[in-house]
């Protein structure tokens, strides 16, 4: 059961602490905190609750998102980007990167389809157009037909109408809040192992430095 109560004049929403419009306000600026905070009360419908949870996740979409500035998979990659980000599994030659330069959806709908990638990479991207289509979306960005799927069947929504849904603000925080929850990356948040959480996320430990300062204002602003 859901249940409100006032702080500072603020809604909240199941927190085990005081989430304030201030504190967010602290952390990413006025103007994105009008534009993010009521989203950010979806958290405890996930059990993303606490201070710990809230620091993690606040720190991994902060720098996943450019500080909450980017919701959408920008695949503008001159031809030279497309070699060193992609490799020879797409682009063979320079010369069949210089065919896709600038041309984000020639690129999506070049490596997100399924029949051009293994069987393990595969998005479930098998209609013409399905790549661009379900290119990265939401704060930690969901990408290809079988994640929107699985995303939309928890709030009952198409695929289609799911990776709409991420491009929005609310959508944008609930897509990646399903991601936290189906990797149980509250486990990592409970025993504050920021290392962890950006393995999970990222596969290794790029940008670890960004995320740890964000993680340590978090963790100091909420739980002031």
């Amino acid at each position: 059961m859901t249940w409100y109560d006032e702080v500072d004049g603020v809604p909240q929403k199941n927190f085990k602490f005081n989430f304030t419009y201030d504190k967010v306000v602290s952390l990413i600026g006025k103007r994105k905190a009008d534009t993010w905070y009521n989203a950010f009360l979806k958290l405890p419908d996930w059990e993303i609750d606490s201070v710990e949870r809230t620091a993690g996740f606040l720190a991994q979409c902060g720098h996943e998102s450019a500080g909450f500035s980017r919701i959408e998979e920008n695949l503008n990659y001159s031809w030279q980007s497309l070699r060193r980000v992609f490799g020879s599994r797409y682009f063979p030659t320079d010369a069949d990167a210089q065919r896709y330069h600038r041309k984000p959806q020639m690129i999506a709908n070049h490596v997100y389809m399924d029949e051009n990638r293994s069987r393990r990479g595969a998005l479930g991207n098998v209609y013409p157009g399905d790549g661009w289509r379900f290119r990265g979306r939401g704060l930690i960005q969901l990408t290809g037909r079988d994640n929107f799927a699985a995303f939309g069947e928890t709030i009952n929504m198409t695929p289609e109408e799911a990776v709409e849904y991420a491009s929005t603000p609310a959508g944008a925080v609930e897509s990646a809040c399903w991601y936290w929850n189906v990797r149980d990356l509250n486990r990592y948040a409970d025993r504050r192992d920021i290392v962890g959480m950006t393995k999970v996320i990222n596969g290794g430990t790029n940008g670890l430095a960004d995320r740890e300062a964000r993680w340590k204002d978090a963790l100091y602003i909420l739980g002031q």
